[in-house]
């Protein structure tokens, strides 16, 4: 393959100010040729391998990502043969177990494994998950007394529970078991728990900080399943079967796809497809899923319905519908979420329109903060996590959107870019009293904000961040995988490039960049904003694309006022999209080009 110049098509700034470069180095592009040469991947397929870092060495085991190969011995993490010896003498002792979930889809999928892992054996389960607005993130004082009155006498938290030190306490000192499985950071001051597994812990050297709280789960499941083996103990529960949640939880928390976390994506699409959790597939057949499910259903479809519940409905729905086998249940309770659903998109879409014009008047001409901090009393506490992902999207920096109370208190939810650790910039203005709780990991966190707190808060983020953002928007140009054209972009194409999958945080998406080609067709679609287009090239191929929230954005404009004879270079992403059972190839736009005059 030719080398290409230091800008890809020689783009220095396209329409959204961004350079364009090869995502290979020199180095790559040898280990590329390597590849192609001496296994059976394309040219393209071995660029793409080699951009995310697998040599000729790792190929074959990289595209077969395996369990047996990639799960370490749960034992590798802290405290974790404690929790898994309490867990297994609860499963003996039949006992009242009380699982206390976070609101969103990672915690919703870690209590309905653990859920389903004790309806095995028969145990009373009680799940609490807290109400967003009313309770807030992590266990209370008054849900541990609920729990407790209610018969339990082992508690466990799952996706949070780390720095609860208070309601911890005082479940233990209730004389009830307190378990805590999360991967939250975690500063010295840990709760005084009967264990906590948490791979993020300061004293854990596992490795495994990278998993999210289902995937952290699962291995604790595997543990308790080894010791219970061990007992003597037969008809163990399949766990292989429940591995849908946690490659579910693994895309929504966009928690990095790299070693064991690709094998639970993997591995758990395949029982996902087969239609093993009816909640599932509740889900997709709302969503109105074509095709086999993959990480962008998973993601983008299936995960935000779930997350509904939580952000403006019953948060306990998604756990529900998870830990259900009957197809009636989970039909009735899917089209709940679904309606949830679209009334959290009108909320969200009136916060993000009221965000993103105070974030322009923020901006002004110039650079503006490094870090958006917005706060308002119009926004619904339950999608300040959307409006500031929007406002670090539109606007390339990290953003924090805040729900204001009458009090002028507030609680908020920022997110980050990769290069910038936002989770440990809010640890640490607990730490120094600037704001009354937080807490997160690096590419987003929450904050709970007293009277007068915003401002502080606001000016230490802009002096502690402002180094690393600016690094970070410096590195910020759009690495492109390879050239294509309309005619190139065929399924079978698509087909060869997922083997590399999946795709997401950790393990990029390629972008391939459509060179010289002219827009067909464009129009608006849809209430996000988003536009509809057809891309063309001079031998008369054509390929649909949609580009999207892009209607009054720079791309937007340039699909909609370009003229049949203009040439643009176009990037983006490519999927197969299932219509009327047919298949053809989608490209998701993701920035435009002017050529330089010749």
């Amino acid at each position: 393959m030719t080398q290409l110049p230091a800008n890809f098509l020689d783009v220095t700034a396209s329409v959204t100010g961004r350079s364009w470069v090869d995502r290979l180095d020199a180095n790559q592009t040898r280990i590329a040729a390597a590849i192609s040469q001496r296994t059976d991947a394309s040219e393209i397929l071995a660029r793409v391998l080699a951009g995310r870092g697998v040599g000729v060495e790792d190929f074959e085991a990289y595209l077969d990502p395996t369990l047996r190969g990639l799960m370490p011995d749960p034992s590798v993490m802290t405290d974790m043969d404690a929790l898994a010896e309490r867990l297994a003498r609860a499963t003996s002792n039949g006992e009242h177990v009380a699982l206390f979930g976070d609101y969103d889809v990672d915690g919703a999928s870690s209590c309905a494994l653990m859920a389903r892992y004790f309806a095995h054996f028969g145990n009373q389960v009680t799940v609490h998950i807290p109400d967003r607005i009313f309770e807030g993130y992590g266990p209370n004082i008054a849900a541990m007394d609920s729990l407790i009155d209610a018969g339990a006498t082992l508690i466990a938290t799952l996706d949070c529970g780390t720095t609860s030190t208070a309601p911890i306490a005082h479940a233990r000192g209730r004389e009830v078991d307190v378990l805590v499985i999360d991967h939250h950071l975690a500063d010295h001051g840990l709760p005084e728990a009967s264990a906590l597994v948490n791979p993020n812990r300061p004293d854990d050297i596992s490795g495994l900080g990278y998993l999210c709280a289902a995937g952290v789960t699962f291995m604790v499941l595997v543990a308790v399943n080894r010791l219970l083996r061990q007992q003597g103990v037969s008809q163990l529960p399949d766990l292989m079967r429940l591995l849908d949640l946690v490659a579910l939880a693994t895309v929504c928390d966009v928690v990095p796809l790299k070693g064991l976390n690709r094998a639970f994506v993997v591995r758990g699409l395949e029982v996902a497809r087969a239609g093993k959790n009816r909640g599932i597939a509740a889900l997709a057949l709302a969503a109105r899923v074509n095709g086999p499910l993959n990480p962008y259903h998973l993601g983008f479809l299936i995960g935000p319905r779930i997350n509904a519940g939580g952000r403006i409905g019953d948060a306990a729905l998604g756990t529900r519908l998870l830990s259900l086998d009957d197809e009636h249940q989970t039909l009735v309770i899917a089209a709940q979420l679904e309606e949830l659903n679209g009334e959290r998109q009108r909320i969200e879409l009136d916060a993000v329109e009221e965000a993103s014009r105070v974030a322009e008047a923020e901006i002004g001409l110039g650079e503006g903060p490094s870090v958006l901090v917005l706060a308002s009393a119009n926004w619904h506490p339950g999608v300040v996590g959307l409006v500031a992902a929007r406002l670090r999207e539109r606007f390339e920096r990290p953003a924090f959107a805040i729900a204001l109370r009458p009090d002028g208190t507030g609680t908020g939810s920022g997110r980050s870019m990769p290069g910038v650790d936002l989770g440990s910039a809010v640890i640490q203005a607990v730490s120094a009293g600037l704001i009354g709780k937080g807490g997160g990991h690096a590419m987003a966190a929450g904050v709970t904000l007293g009277h007068g707190q915003i401002g502080p808060f606001r000016a230490y983020l802009n002096e502690v961040l402002s180094a690393p953002v600016a690094a970070a928007r410096a590195a910020a140009a759009l690495s492109i995988d390879a050239a294509l054209t309309a005619r190139g972009a065929s399924v079978d194409f698509v087909r060869e490039v997922e083997r590399a999958g999946p795709f997401g945080s950790g393990n990029p998406t390629p972008i391939f960049a459509f060179p010289a080609h002219r827009i067909k067709f464009a129009q608006i679609v849809g209430k996000g904003g988003h536009v509809s287009f057809t891309l063309g090239a001079g031998d008369g191929a054509t390929i649909k694309g949609i580009a999207f929230r892009a209607a009054g954005q720079p791309k937007g404009d340039a699909l909609l006022n370009a003229s049949s004879d203009t040439l643009l270079h176009v990037a983006g992403t490519l999927g197969v999209d299932h219509w009327q059972g047919r298949e053809r190839v989608q490209l998701r736009l993701v920035d435009i080009a002017r050529p330089k005059p010749l």
